[in-house]
């Protein structure tokens, strides 16, 4: 059980960082015309930030540690 906390811990972690990014981006970025369809929506922001958060949570991982077959 704690191996599966284990896995999850690091995107979940990643992800919420990410969407606070979004919110904060929102915050000082926003687009006061409503045409940016980024930063239009803070709800938009935090999910495409949050994604970002996720897909970077991947490459922080622990790798091979000498068992890869990449010969």
């Amino acid at each position: 059980m704690k191996e599966k906390i284990k896995n999850w811990l690091k995107p979940v972690l990643f992800t919420a960082g990410g969407s606070l990014v979004g919110l904060a981006y929102y915050y000082f970025v926003r687009c006061p015309t409503g045409a940016c369809p980024l930063t239009s929506n803070p709800f938009i922001t935090m999910a495409y930030m949050g994604f970002i958060g996720w897909l970077l949570s991947g490459i922080f991982g622990k790798g091979c540690s000498g068992s890869c077959n990449t010969q």
